[in-house]
């Protein structure tokens, strides 16, 4: 593939000031971001002795018998091809190489580029230090996808394009081929769709430019690449390895073991990133141990089939994310294998346990790790549900992705993803055909992120969710159906059916009760209802979310008492005092860093100005009553 790569001054900079200052430079990365290109670019740019740098490209393919390199490294440097009794005599050939790298005269070369050094990577570990320590002279540039390992060694990681610049490649590419080709704006924002999908990786990209020139449209591209991103090819490529995006990747793969071999393909079941404990629980087995899981990770890591999120020397524990091109790959080979079902069922009970654990630290007052938990995980959370909702899935898969998603309750009501949640509920419910306790706690969560705006589909989903709430004496999800029927009497204007519900859902809903909102929440709601008729009731109700069992170790039920109480001194016109007490309900929400408080501002801001009518953020799809919102008030 010839040409500059767009977009790589940066690099191209960092590249020729390790050439100028070191002995020995090593250009790695992915495959497929251009590092033979990259470095053909820059090195004659430093001048001598680079002008005149011999040149070996090694073989692309599986990998090589011992003495590969050194017999082409021998025939470059002396001219003459290495006699077959002499490839045996390693040592012989390697100071017939330091004889002609030394040998005085102005033609002489002291600079090797040795290109796509992977298939003898420890070969050219080796021979690389001995050329250093034997010839003081010498440079060497090498192109591999990882470092050699050596101490002087100057290491430029080649990353993909930004998407800017990877737009810029593919029309520039196909226009080079194809005369004009002037986008309309919607067929523009889907190249850069493709080159999302693409990961900016440059061979892909051109891959795709290559597509296009043969007549594909854009739009088509990237619904294929949606499905697939391995199907990219381009037959005239002049390396076996450009060929296809499955080639340059299947070179990597071919050059691994079988242990890094098998964390590859039972890796590519992640979505999202993960942890090293987790690619050992999933990965592990059938010939690859637990113990090797982690050597694995980061050999996969330095070729750049991982790469790891967050600071890799923080205090929290290293994450992965595999390129999405090489989990395709990864996911082909897993199937091939014949491990996809046991890799998926893995995938599903990690993180079905997961969103267990995450409901279990939100009740126990551990907000902030719940919710770190999930964001961390989301993406895999997602795929685990989207998973239950294929035709064939089982029913077992159905039930574990629904009881998911009740367990994320706080995710999708607290931390304001409700839009979300009910999509996914919707989805899943007419799916599960048991009429359970789970089906109604699902029913009920359900209703709580559609009220308000929709009471009809709330109502419908309460009066299935009330009987079995009943029949199976939970006396909790009793109180959060009363708690939402509260709300849609609120929405309605009727203030004394509204405080009745809060009242019975306050007085059901036990202490330290785990999988919804505590008995608190429903007396701060009664709080709020009672501020405008009942000045006195509205303080104590106020009062007694705030001294609720355990809600000290709820952030998000403390942060929901504050507000109601604030609201209700500013209602009885105590201004001052209800902006001290909304002042000291962010502080906490500030140090927790959690909870939204967009309800607390909004209540400082009509303090500030005067207003008592419409203080709090409007409910969901736009209506306005002029009444606090009642469902999710932080």
């Amino acid at each position: 593939m010839s040409g500059t790569v767009i977009g790589r001054g940066v690099q191209i900079a960092a590249l020729r000031e390790g050439l100028e200052r070191g002995r020995l430079v090593t250009v790695t990365g992915a495959a497929g971001v251009g590092k033979s290109r990259l470095a053909a670019e820059a090195a004659p740019a430093c001048g001598e002795p680079w002008r005149t740098a011999i040149r070996v490209r090694c073989p692309d393919t599986a990998p090589t018998v011992p003495g590969t390199l050194t017999a082409l490294l021998a025939q470059a440097v002396t001219g003459s091809r290495p006699a077959p009794e002499e490839r045996a005599d390693l040592d012989a050939l390697t100071e017939r190489i330091v004889r002609g790298l030394a040998a005085p005269g102005p033609s002489s070369t002291r600079a090797l580029l040795i290109d796509d050094a992977d298939a003898v990577h420890a070969e050219c570990a080796g021979l690389v230090q001995r050329l250093l320590m034997a010839v003081p002279g010498v440079r060497v540039l090498v192109t591999s996808r990882r470092a050699l390992g050596l101490g002087d060694e100057r290491v430029v990681r080649l990353g993909p394009l930004a998407e800017p610049d990877a737009v810029r490649l593919l029309l520039a590419r196909v226009r080079e081929y194809g005369g004009e080709f002037e986008p309309s704006e919607g067929e523009l924002a889907e190249v850069a769709r493709v080159c999302r999908l693409l990961d900016g990786v440059p061979l892909a990209v051109e891959l795709a430019a290559a597509h296009l020139r043969r007549g594909m449209s854009v739009r088509a591209v990237a619904e294929r690449l949606e499905r697939d991103r391995c199907w990219l090819t381009a037959p005239g490529a002049r390396l076996r390895r450009h060929r296809s995006l499955r080639a340059a990747l299947g070179a990597g793969y071919l050059l691994s073991d079988g242990p890094v071999r098998a964390v590859w393909s039972r890796a590519s079941v992640f979505v999202g990133a993960f942890t090293e404990a987790t690619a050992v629980y999933l990965c592990s087995g059938a010939g690859t141990t637990a113990e090797q899981v982690p050597a694995c990770l980061a050999r996969l890591a330095a070729e750049g089939v991982l790469e790891t999120v967050g600071d890799p020397g923080g205090v929290r524990p290293p994450r992965y994310r595999m390129a999405r091109a090489a989990r395709d790959f990864g996911a082909e080979r897993l199937r091939h294998a014949g491990e996809t079902p046991v890799a998926r069922e893995r995938h599903l009970l990690h993180y079905r346990r997961l969103a267990e654990v995450a409901g279990n630290l939100w009740s126990e007052g551990e907000q902030r790790q719940a919710a770190e938990l999930v964001r961390d995980n989301r993406e895999d959370l997602t795929a685990l549900i989207r998973q239950a909702l294929v035709p064939d899935a089982p029913a077992e898969h159905v039930r574990a992705a629904l009881a998911t998603v009740v367990d994320l309750w706080f995710w999708w009501a607290v931390h304001e993803h409700g839009e979300e949640g009910r999509e996914q509920l919707g989805l899943l419910l007419p799916r599960y055909a048991p009429d359970d306790r789970l089906a109604a706690r699902a029913r009920w969560l359900a209703a709580w992120l559609h009220a308000p705006g929709d009471p009809a589909a709330v109502r419908a989903l309460l009066d299935r969710a009330w009987p079995a709430a009943v029949l199976a004496g939970d006396d909790a999800l009793v109180g959060w159906i009363a708690h939402v029927q509260g709300v849609l009497a609120w929405e309605q204007g009727d203030a004394g059916t509204a405080a009745e519900c809060f009242r019975q859902a306050a007085g059901a809903v036990p202490a330290y009760a785990p999988g919804g909102p505590s008995a608190a929440v429903s007396l701060a709601a009664l709080a709020v209802v009672q501020a405008g008729t009942a000045p006195a009731a509205a303080r104590r109700s106020a009062r007694r979310a705030l001294a609720w069992p355990g809600v000290r170790d709820d952030a998000w039920a403390v942060a929901v008492g504050h507000w109601a109480r604030a609201y209700v001194e500013h209602r009885q016109g105590r201004g001052e005092r209800a902006w001290r007490r909304a002042r000291r309900a962010l502080a906490v929400l500030d140090r927790t860093g959690e909870v939204p408080g967009l309800a607390l501002q909004g209540l400082l801001t009509a303090i500030e100005s005067g207003d008592q009518t419409c203080v709090f953020v409007p409910p969901p799809r736009g209506e306005h009553t002029g009444r606090p919102r009642l469902v999710s008030p932080c």
